[in-house]
């Protein structure tokens, strides 16, 4: 991936008109002297609005995957999504400008229809259809060939509710223009002040704490300007 910045070109213009007035008349020095203060508000300019190029990298839905996993006091159960959407876009070499990722509700499945149903009251789908996150920082980068290890900072909302996650993930550069991420997060129903369900007329109750744990590949799909 290859980025560059404007101000480098308006850099080289002012370099050349100053060893051009160098060897010039008078008369001719003030024509061009006006000229490179001409370039040398193009260059300042140009470095104060510099662009760089972004790689856009989106979530393929047929390889990706987010799991639901809980306990009850009958047994654990497991739910998925495999309907995931959202992109990652770096700008310049390891850096991330942003990172969102969003699910439907409805999506979810665990393949008992009870279940799904406790699901989507659970997280009161007919109003809060979608779970989201959007990055807002990373730390802990770690980059070891086309290896990497990080985690991503921002903001999850679920049930009309959003909270700071921390979620800690290892990435690999599987082939030009591909990345595979896999990381889990522990999060508690309570603290999206969502109920934990109840099933069988009580007899089986939904534990609060649960884990999400994704697989996710992300396949490059533009190159973009950005400011």
């Amino acid at each position: 991936m290859h980025n560059y910045t404007t101000h480098s070109i308006g850099y080289i213009c002012f370099k050349k008109t100053q060893a051009q007035i160098n060897n010039l008349s008078n008369k001719q020095k003030k024509m061009k002297t006006y000229n490179f203060k001409f370039a040398l508000l193009i260059s300042i300019s140009m470095f104060i609005t510099g662009t760089l190029t972004a790689q856009v990298l989106k979530i393929a839905p047929k390889s990706s995957v987010i799991t639901i996993n809980g306990t009850s006091n009958l047994h654990d159960w497991k739910s998925k999504s495999e309907l995931i959407k959202g992109e990652l876009v770096l700008a310049g070499e390891n850096q991330v400008k942003s990172f969102t990722l969003e699910i439907p509700v409805k999506s979810i499945k665990s393949g008992e229809k009870l279940m799904d149903s406790k699901t989507y009251e659970t997280f009161n789908a007919d109003k809060h259809p979608n779970i989201s996150f959007k990055l807002t920082d990373i730390s802990n980068l770690q980059i070891n060939g086309s290896n990497v290890n990080v985690v991503f900072n921002g903001n999850l909302s679920m049930a009309g509710t959003t909270k700071k996650v921390a979620i800690k993930a290892t990435g690999k550069n599987v082939k030009a223009g591909t990345y595979t991420f896999n990381g889990s997060v522990n999060l508690k129903m309570t603290e999206f002040r969502m109920q934990p369900p109840t099933a069988l007329l009580g007899a089986m109750k939904v534990g609060d704490g649960v884990r999400l744990v994704f697989d996710i590949t992300l396949e490059e799909q533009a190159q973009a300007s950005i400011e």
